[in-house]
């Protein structure tokens, strides 16, 4: 007589086999609730510097080089300026040069990424060539130029990384675009006589938005330190603007008497890249649960 061998169920422990764990769910948990109180922390900061500041910006009656106490919280520069002030006012340039400088880079990137993956040919191998050539070019030497065609401003800071990061979001979104093109209901769309621009705007752009939001979040961390290089280097915000950049090279001389002039804004710069880096990696895990459960 033959044997009939009865398999176990594997309905539910089959399914829970494909969930990601408590564990991994709790690690993007984490990440991400981490990135958001570390950024938000610097975004809460921004947004009250625009209504109070303990002094005005510009205000030197605190004394040079004056050590933490009751009237300034974290002491005074060399030219008597609140340094919590100046911290204040740096965090809204830092956030306005990566809402800036992301804004410019996913307006130009969507474009150029979208128009290089309907190329063909040698139209294609062109835009592919002139996106490397972008990527390749240096944001500093593109900062330079255009500093040199207009002035050392805030905006000529963030047209030159918005620029620069273009290119890079222009590959991130051709690669993307490419590899939703080639899926069967584009091609069942393209059948039913739907027009290009609708299978962009209902199909293309809702399937790339998951990668290209976490990739525009890296661009914002990018582009903070980016403004922070250029502001070192005088080519950002000018004075009276308390860039971070800028407050580094004030305080490098003066780093042995008040190291907190050049320690706090290097503190805060580090918080909110890391934050938003972190913000970034909770996004990827969260929207793609496949790239969780691989790194789990």
């Amino acid at each position: 007589m033959t044997q009939i061998v009865r398999t176990p169920h594997e309905g539910p422990r089959a399914a829970s086999a494909k969930r990601p764990g408590r564990s991994a769910v709790s690690r993007r948990s984490v990440t991400l609730i981490t990135g958001c109180v570390l950024s938000g922390m610097i975004l809460l900061l921004a947004l009250v510097s625009l209504f109070w500041t303990p002094y005005a910006p510009d205000d030197t009656s605190g004394g040079r080089l004056t050590g933490p106490g009751a009237g300034h919280l974290l002491g005074t520069d060399k030219l008597g300026r609140d340094l919590f002030t100046q911290l204040m006012t740096g965090s809204r340039i830092a956030v306005e040069a990566g809402l800036g400088s992301v804004l410019i880079a996913a307006v130009a990137g969507v474009t150029l990424g979208v128009l290089a993956a309907f190329a063909q040919g040698w139209l294609d191998d062109t835009l592919s060539a002139f996106l490397d050539i972008l990527i390749a070019f240096p944001t500093l030497l593109l900062a330079m130029l255009i500093v040199a065609a207009r002035s050392a401003t805030l905006g000529s800071a963030v047209l030159a990384i918005g620029l620069a990061q273009s290119a890079v979001v222009a590959r991130v979104v051709r690669i993307l675009v490419k590899r939703v093109l080639a899926q069967d209901y584009i091609t069942a769309a393209r059948t039913s006589g739907t027009s290009w621009p609708r299978i962009v705007a209902g199909h293309v752009l809702p399937n790339i938005w998951p990668t290209l939001v976490v990739n525009l979040a890296l661009q914002f961390g990018l582009a903070v330190l980016a403004e922070a290089g250029l502001s070192y280097l005088g080519l950002g915000a000018p004075p009276p603007n308390a860039s971070w950049g800028r407050m580094l090279q004030e305080a490098q001389a003066t780093f042995t008497t008040a190291p907190a002039g050049a320690l706090a804004p290097g503190v805060l710069l580090v918080l909110l890249v890391i934050g938003v880096n972190l913000v970034a990696d909770g996004l990827r895990d969260t929207l793609d649960p496949a790239t969780g459960r691989r790194r789990s």
